[in-house]
């Protein structure tokens, strides 16, 4: 068995292509892992079936062992939580991520040309995405990964140019329920995420399309909370926003203010808050509440901020004096 230095611990069983290596089997004991690019100087380019899947069996091939100081107890990925795939990555087989469910974070490129069925079925913590853009082209990953799990998710998109923004998507359940009177099942979905998990055209992402879909989001049941992170990140990481969503987000942020101040705070996002103190006009009572949490979290930058804001608003015409 090879023995190879690398920044994660892997045991592998690989196939050597004349130009490429397949991935036949991974498993680590890592709770944060990165696979590899590269294996003897051949990009790694292939997940297959079953790859990542902890109760799977290794289905020969040659075995390779990549170590990153202290050996892991055991191999498994029944531990592994955040994850990062090869740059190189051009192929997802079938059921690759079977029942890793533990995983919650995924670090990929937006190189996969080629996804399987069931690739991350019963991942039913997953929620954050990562995904980087090689060109201006817009790949299928993001639609593909949006589209298998109905999960609240949690994703950033960094182009080629190194500009970047998150994204939320909201969850939703499907459910068949027995309709015993009639004899069969009636297909049901609840939540209000289910139109942005499908707001896709021909797997490409229209960030008009996806900002369109807020308003009717509104109208239905929906969680307040991933509302306003939405708009908030639509606001924070501004890319292809247009002036009339802008104006849209904004409002929804004024109309729960208080909420609102504490998404930056609770990020320790000194910029962020800089930014939407910068375009809104909190009250008081908002600021003062934000103010509470900055001083508990012995957020410094914050406290100014937001102390400042407060003056701006009342003047010289308080007396209290406050300490950071």
């Amino acid at each position: 068995m090879e023995r190879i230095g690398f920044e994660s611990n892997w045991r592998l069983w690989i196939r050597r292509e004349s130009d490429h290596i397949v991935l036949l089997r991974a498993e680590s004991g890592d709770e944060c892992a990165t696979l590899p690019d590269t294996l003897f100087s051949l990009p790694v380019t292939e997940l297959y079936d079953h790859a990542l899947a902890p109760e799977a069996a290794p289905i020969g091939g040659e075995e390779v062992l990549l170590t990153c100081g202290a050996a892991p107890e055991e191999y498994n990925n029944r531990s592994l939580k955040e994850l990062s795939l090869p740059k190189t990555l051009r192929k997802v087989g079938d059921y690759a991520f079977f029942n890793c469910r533990s995983l919650t974070t995924l670090k990929l490129y937006d190189s996969v040309t080629s996804w399987g069925g069931g690739v991350l079925m019963n991942c039913r913590e997953l929620h954050r995405f990562h995904l980087t853009r090689l060109n201006d082209t817009q790949g299928e990953s993001l639609a593909y990964l949006v589209g298998e799990l109905p999960n609240e998710l949690h994703v950033t998109v960094e182009n080629a140019d190194g500009s970047s923004y998150r994204l939320l998507f909201p969850d939703f359940i499907e459910l068949y329920e027995e309709n015993c009177p009639a004899h069969h099942f009636d297909y049901n979905i609840y939540g209000a995420g289910h139109p942005y998990h499908f707001v896709f055209r021909e797997h490409s992402l229209s960030l008009a399309s996806y900002d369109e879909l807020f308003p009717a989001m509104l109208r239905v049941e929906h969680d307040p909370a991933a509302a306003l992170r939405l708009a908030w990140w639509r606001i924070r990481t501004p890319y292809g926003l247009t002036e009339k969503a802008k104006a849209m987000y904004l409002a929804y942020l004024a109309a729960h203010e208080e909420a609102a101040l504490g998404l930056p705070l609770a990020e320790q996002d000194s910029e962020g808050l800089s930014l939407l103190l910068g375009c809104s006009n909190p009250a008081r009572d908002s600021l003062s509440a934000a103010l509470g949490i900055a001083r508990e979290r012995q957020f410094t930058e914050a406290s100014a901020l937001l102390l400042e804001a407060q003056h701006r608003l009342c003047g010289t015409g308080m007396n209290k004096t406050f300490d950071l």
